[in-house]
């Protein structure tokens, strides 16, 4: 059994080593041009991918013609993998039931009976029970392929021919879109309008030298290029500016953000429900719907109550807003931000450039290589058909001779043993007109009358000096695609059903960001609790009793305060910085909860100062251990990031050490030195970042505590024991100063901690 696995005789002489580096990239490179030139990438000329186009001219072969009768699509997809796509059958039927399906391609090229899927996503039934035949556009693409208006190559067994590309009388690379992924590069183009494609492309014709910008539709200019945008399918609102459009179409590279179009029912009593009408392109609706309502179970919609699938051959979704009172824009923005409601449809026009090159291009550029092979294709036509009129002319001649020489050729044909060498030398004819002759019925002597051959030479006479004219003018050929393309133009007019606009633009309506993010929370109370070690968690209600906290060993209560979770917590730190957490985002108040640490970049040797419920109508003053301060206003140090903001610069060993909200006219310093100074509020600056200015004048030591209050109203203290002192502003004379000044001992009952409220 050993002996069959050994080379043949001879040893190791077939034995070739290779360096297996070269031979992989060799492979590879090999893998990969494959997978782009006959998979992945479609050509710019047709729009189509290879097994697109082996469908179409399968079904070219087997005459299903628009007007023809429907056949099996698993005939069809057994020519297509018998004689020209060496794949599996359900890759090519996958293929085939797509270019069916209207909610996929815009302009449908197969016309489908059957069950071909739908919108849900649900597959198409097995390809014996559904038929298929060619659409209009398929016929477009295929016009003249009879013609020689494009070249053929052997297929894979070299037993048939097919079509290297199509003619495409249809604009289908952009019309229809295509998508694909190859070996390092990938294509993305979404569908488009033919109405305004070919307007665009009849622009270019006038206007070889034409821009991206003059192809796109310009209100302000009509008469220039008609591309609004793409136009897909399934409808929904484009929102994306003109300007980003455009940028797209110049580089090839860029995408559009499409929105679901709804509206709003009235139910009556003020009562109303949302309906969507349109989703987004390619967005499967019933995987769409179940993510809607995975959110709203796990509570992250909490503007809406219930949503609803009510559709029949139409897109029917009811979204049932959670009252009367909720915003139906902001429900929809919140809709939009956390679901495919708005979906990016990415656009990289990756093609095959003349069918060889893969390049991305730009529109114009797309719309230029289209036109140019439909002047080829006319070209190529209007040789076939030049050199038919010349067969044909000389076949005419023939007749004429035998017509005028009835007599004589019937005896050539009856006496001769070979008539055609005969007739050759008698009459000085072609070859082929001798064989035409001896070819003709006895039947048609009767009708080979001078006048009908004359009038029919006459005719292709004329026929041929226009061909021969056309072939010689450039300017003539370009009116003649011109005139093709109105053609089309007519048959896929917004006019018609197929042909009118079906996406719409819009500007995304200017939301509040805030009021958004507040309608994505839940809201419910909590009780925010943050320990001296700086562990974070967040117990559900209010509560106001917190001796009975469990910490780890060694840790306690830093600090403690109820709050919603809809709030943002502000998080101050010794050194200076502040970070934001949302109210939800908290770990939950079963254990410890977890280290700030983790959920922020904070710095080792920092601790937590303390953390209070943002109000953004709020001013603060904070204040380092050494006494220096400023009044800052909270929104400006909400950061979004781990890293948090720098607000109060401060340098070791001075610290971060008091946040004193910011309420009445003056404000009373307390140092560690027992001394205390009351100067006015206005004295202290506003700044959003810095290091502050000097509050209290210290020997050594520094700052103990910091009170705002309305001089009015006086200043007041809690002692330890819980009592009360109040001194109004008469009282507090020998205290009051200027900012920075020493100030006095503190006034008899005040606390010994040093602190304002015992």
């Amino acid at each position: 059994m050993g002996q069959s696995l050994l080379p043949p005789s001879g040893g190791d002489d077939n034995i070739q080593p290779v360096d297996l580096k070269a031979a992989l990239e060799e492979r590879y490179l090999a893998y990969a041009l494959s997978t782009i030139m006959h998979r992945a990438l479609p050509d710019v000329r047709d729009g189509l991918k290879p097994v697109h186009r082996r469908i179409i001219h399968a079904m070219s072969e087997m005459g299903l013609r628009p007007n023809s009768s429907f056949k099996k699509c698993a005939r069809i997809v057994g020519d297509v993998i018998g004689k020209f796509h060496p794949h599996g059958d359900q890759s090519v039927y996958d293929a085939l039931v797509r270019l069916a399906q209207d909610f996929s391609q815009r302009y449908p090229v197969v016309d489908g009976q059957g069950n071909f899927g739908n919108i849900d996503g649900d597959n198409a039934a097995a390809y014996r029970y559904t038929e298929a035949k060619m659409t209009e556009v398929a016929a477009l693409l295929l016009e003249g392929i009879d013609q020689d208006a494009v070249d053929f190559r052997p297929t894979y067994n070299e037993e048939d021919q097919e079509p290297v590309v199509l003619p495409g009388a249809f604009p289908n690379l952009l019309a229809n879109g295509a998508s694909g992924i190859a070996v390092g590069m990938a294509t993305s183009i979404p569908p488009h309008n033919a109405h305004e494609l070919c307007d665009a492309a009849l622009y270019l014709i006038r206007h070889p030298d034409a821009t991206v910008e003059d192809l796109l539709f310009d209100p302000a200019n009509p008469q220039k290029g008609g591309i609004e945008g793409p136009d897909l399918p399934t409808g929904g609102v484009i929102v994306e500016s003109r300007a980003s459009m455009i940028e797209s179409y110049r580089t090839g590279r860029g995408g559009f953000r499409v929105r679901a179009r709804w509206v709003s029912e009235d139910l009556g009593r003020g009562g109303y429900q949302i309906v969507v009408t349109e989703i987004p392109y390619q967005v499967q609706k019933s995987r769409l719907i179940e993510k809607i309502a995975e959110l709203l179970v796990a509570r992250k919609l909490p503007l809406l109550e219930d949503i609803r699938d009510e559709s029949a051959e139409d897109v029917r979704i009811v979204l049932v807003p959670k009252s009367r009172s909720v915003d139906a824009g902001i429900l929809m923005e919140s809709l939009f931000k956390l679901t495919e409601l708005e979906s990016r449809i990415p656009l990289n026009m990756n093609v095959l450039s003349m069918g060889r090159v893969p390049r991305v291009m730009a529109l114009n550029e797309v719309l230029t290589e289209w036109l140019a092979h439909r002047r080829e294709v006319l070209q190529r036509r209007s040789r076939h058909r030049l050199a038919a009129i010349d067969r044909r002319l000389e076949i005419l001649g023939g007749y004429l001779v035998a017509y005028l020489n009835i007599d004589e050729v019937i005896r050539i044909i009856r006496e001769e043993d070979e008539p055609k060498a005969v007739m050759i030398e008698r009459f000085t004819l072609t070859d082929l007109q001798a064989e035409s002759i001896l070819n003709m019925r006895l039947r048609s002597l009767r009708k080979l009358e001078e006048f009908e051959i004359r009038t029919e030479f006459d005719a292709l006479s004329k026929e041929k000096a226009e061909i021969e004219a056309l072939l010689a003018s450039d300017e003539k050929q370009w009116q003649a695609v011109a005139w093709e393309i109105g053609e089309v133009k007519k048959k896929f007019a917004k006019a018609t059903e197929l042909g009118k606009r079906r996406s719409t633009f819009a500007d995304a309506p200017e939301a509040d960001v805030e009021a958004i993010q507040q309608a994505m929370i839940e809201k419910e109370p909590i009780t925010v609790v943050i320990s001296e070690k700086g562990w974070i968690r967040a117990l559900k209600g209010h509560i106001s009793d917190t001796s009975s906290l469990q910490f780890k060993e060694g840790d306690a209560l830093k600090v403690a305060f109820p709050a919603q979770t809809t709030d943002k917590i502000l998080v101050f730190t010794t050194g200076g910085k502040v970070y934001t957490l949302g109210g939800d985002k908290l770990p939950g108040g079963r254990g410890h909860g977890e280290p700030l640490r983790i959920m922020v970049d904070m710095e080792n040797d920092q601790d937590v100062l303390t953390a209070i419920v943002h109000d953004p109508a709020r001013k603060l003053i904070i204040s380092s251990a050494a006494g220096n301060g400023f009044v800052v206003t909270e929104s400006d140090i909400v950061a979004n990031t781990r890293k948090g903001k720098q607000v109060m610069n401060v340098s070791m060993p001075d610290e971060a050490k008091l946040v004193v909200p910011v309420k009445g006219d003056y404000v009373a310093v307390v140092g560690e030195n027992r001394k205390m100074l009351v100067f006015p509020l206005v004295q202290i600056p506003e700044m959003s970042r810095g290091k502050g200015v000097r509050l209290q004048r210290y020997k050594d030591g520094g700052i103990s505590d910091i009170r705002c209050f309305t001089i009015a109203d006086g200043l007041t203290w809690e002692d330890s024991a819980g009592r009360v002192f109040t001194k109004m502003k008469d009282e507090l004379i020998e205290w009051l100063g200027d900012r920075a000044a020493a100030g006095r001992t503190v006034p008899k009952g005040f606390p010994r901690s040093g602190k304002f409220n015992g």
